[in-house]
């Protein structure tokens, strides 16, 4: 499943048998979608208007929203289309602009983000132990994997197969998203009462733990859901009455360049040396995607955690005493 965006590329590998859709693996990349397509296209037009009539739209809003604009429609056409005219009228000081793109100049000035776009593709592949001989379907997800360029390098990738182009890639994630909730609901019936899906999680978990902010994976991205994992901690100070219990998803080895999901703490800890608490972590995530993370003193049975929605994200929060 190759799902590009505007804002995200998501890459899924899944199996599947008799209405259970098993995901092996996932990858991505977060940073990367057709809107960073689009603002290259237009870093190219400000350039040519500039050396065209020595005018600097750069920081003119209104412009350059005008031409984003432009050069969002200009995409869509080169997806079927070899060249397109992008004009605008009185674009910046009574100035119009107009300038002839090609498909092959979009490819060109587009080369690292295409080229970027099969790096999810081959490490999904790698964290799923899968060869790409074995993989019988390709299906396009999201408006801007309608892009020639994005189709053919995917086709390189898996030797010419040919991409399931049946789904409508603007329409996909709701009609999935509307099944689900069906299933959900109860409200299933024919085919989707025999549906079930196995999801993993798309990021390593984990707490930060030393004083150079390490982080220590309690769950491995890709592991499959529902799962459930223990890690025991113990205390860098002497006396120390307080832990803070730090909760990250990245797959960086510091912390630092992760994303930090929340924190909670364990008080009033009975004075001893260092290094003589014992705090049990458990990482619990249910077949819905939520975590529930709590630490226990396994002396004293005080226990204290956090949730974090299946969307991980700070709204999807409920702190548990």
């Amino acid at each position: 499943m190759f799902d590009f965006g505007g804002g995200t590329l998501d890459v899924s590998l899944l199996t599947i048998s008799g209405g259970i859709f098993q995901v092996n693996a996932t990858a991505g990349d977060s940073h990367l979608g057709g809107e960073d397509i689009d603002s290259q296209m237009v870093k190219h037009c400000v350039e040519h208007f500039k050396r065209k009539h020595n005018l600097d739209i750069d920081g003119n809003p209104k412009a350059l929203g005008r031409l984003k604009s432009a050069c969002e429609k200009a995409k869509r056409r080169l997806s079927f289309s070899s060249s397109t005219d992008v004009e605008i009228d009185c674009l910046y000081q009574n100035t119009d602009f107009y300038i002839t793109l090609t498909r092959a100049k979009f490819e060109e000035i587009n080369k690292d983000f295409f080229n970027r776009c099969m790096v999810p593709v081959e490490k999904c592949l790698k964290d799923a132990k899968m060869d790409k001989g074995s993989v019988d379907d390709v299906v396009l997800v999201g408006g801007s994997s309608r892009i020639p360029k994005v189709q053919k390098l995917l086709q390189n990738v898996f030797e010419g197969k040919e991409l399931c182009k049946g789904i409508n890639p603007d329409e996909a994630i709701a009609q999935g998203a509307a099944i689900q909730a069906a299933v959900l609901s109860g409200n299933g019936n024919g085919k989707l009462q025999d549906f079930s899906l196995l999801d993993v999680t798309p990021f390593s978990l984990g707490i930060e733990t030393g004083r150079e902010r390490d982080m220590t994976v309690v769950i491995p991205r890709n592991s499959s859901i529902p799962i459930k994992k223990n890690y025991t901690v113990t205390t860098r100070h002497d006396n120390q009455a307080v832990v803070k219990f730090a909760v990250y998803e990245g797959e960086s080895i510091t912390t630092v360049n992760n994303y930090f999901l929340g924190d909670f703490r364990l008080q009033d800890i009975p004075p001893a040396p260092k290094g003589v608490p014992k705090f049990n972590i458990c990482f619990d995530i249910d077949a819905s995607g939520i975590l529930n993370v709590s630490a226990e003193d396994m002396l004293t049975g005080q226990k204290k955690g956090i949730t974090f929605s299946n969307d991980r994200n700070s709204d999807g929060i409920e702190r548990v005493m």
